[in-house]
């Protein structure tokens, strides 16, 4: 089936320099593929992503550049080929928009790990040459293997920060096996994704303690996400008294922190994971060999953990905390965003504002 002609008929807001200011943008997407779905985009989160690209922090920016991939939307046209979406679906699209589809990752629908890379859904190199383009916008075509369904009934604003906060705590914790009722978890950071580790791990029936910079926080942590228990990371002597109490810690800080005082906190054979990214992580040999200690990595999901995630939050109602904007607000939001002056996700409200 074909879709739009190649016309700019694709409203966005877009940044054109380092800057990052974004402004009212006009593009073409590609007709709609045999393989194809399109959707009408509803809404989408704002994640750190989109300022790092944006201001070109990694110096691979292509201006003008269309952010997002946090992507939920409803399905308006779908290609021949397409079995498992039809118009009216509510979808979801998050970091990447392609893969190989060969590779043992890509066969094993862990395409985030493709060995040929996934193209990013903003600024990646899409296989026919193209520059991608994010969220952002009033639609998107896209592959129907990088689509997600969004359960009946969730909320479209909610489901968009699950695509990449959600997934990107989600996955590691079940594959480290975090979900063990009545393990101790311990979360560093309470932004977009440790709010949301804080959310799975009381649904997985873990106790869970909450690390932070600021005890501002502290209330919030307790009474309304309903963490076990909060503790000031600077405040030493709260910091000793869980030596050796946990089984499992999620790291979600990108802000430079030392390691090793809460590697001390870790049980022989705990696992810490980090999806933040700090500057640099260093901490003592010995706080990791001689517990038998693990520190492992990871990065959003593939495409069965990120479904899989999906449906799990739909059946224990876990929903993000979201602040939803219009799109004539982003460049406020994005520097709230930079201020950790949001609790905990901003999600654009594309179809009532983006005109």
């Amino acid at each position: 089936m074909s879709s739009e002609n190649a016309k700019e008929d694709c409203l966005a807001w877009a940044a054109r320099d380092p800057s990052g200011v974004l402004s009212p943008y006009k593009f073409s997407r590609r007709e709609t593929r045999d393989d194809d779905v399109s959707l009408r985009i509803t809404h989408c989160g704002v994640c750190y992503a989109d300022v790092v690209w944006t201001r070109n922090k990694h110096y691979d920016s292509k201006y003008p550049l269309v952010p997002g991939h946090e992507i939920v939307g409803i399905v308006q046209e779908v290609g021949r080929n397409v079995s498992q979406l039809k118009p009216g679906d509510h979808v979801g699209v998050g970091t990447y928009v392609n893969s190989c589809r060969e590779c043992e990752f890509c066969d094993d629908r862990d395409e985030v790990n493709c060995v040929k890379g996934s193209v990013f859904t903003f600024n990646g190199l899409d296989s026919d040459g193209t520059i991608t383009k994010g969220g952002y916008s009033s639609h998107i075509v896209v592959h129907e293997r990088y689509c997600y369904k969004i359960p009946d009934g969730y909320p479209l604003a909610m489901a968009a920060p699950l695509l990449c906060a959600g997934v990107t705590v989600y996955n590691p914790m079940v594959r480290h096996n975090m979900n063990q009722p009545g393990k101790s978890l311990g979360v560093i950071g309470l932004g977009g994704l440790g709010h949301m580790a804080v959310k799975f791990g009381k649904a997985f029936g873990l106790k869970v303690t909450i690390f932070s910079t600021s005890a501002s926080k502290k209330e919030e942590a307790l009474s309304v996400l309903g963490a076990d228990r909060f503790i000031v990371s600077s405040d030493e002597e709260q910091m000793k008294a869980l030596s050796k109490s946990l089984d499992f810690i999620i790291d979600t800080a990108s802000g430079d922190h030392p390691f090793d005082p809460y590697m001390s906190l870790l049980k022989t054979r705990g696992v810490l994971v980090l999806v933040g990214f700090p500057g640099e992580v260093k901490f003592s040999p010995a706080n990791l060999i001689l517990g038998t200690r693990t520190v492992a990595g990871s990065v959003t999901g593939g495409t069965k953990v990120t479904q899989e995630m999906l449906e799990f939050c739909a059946a224990n109602k876990i929903y993000p905390k979201t602040e939803v904007i219009q799109i004539q607000d982003v460049n406020e939001a994005i520097e709230r965003l930079i201020n950790r002056d949001v609790k905990y996700r901003f999600v654009i409200d594309i179809e009532n504002s983006l005109k």
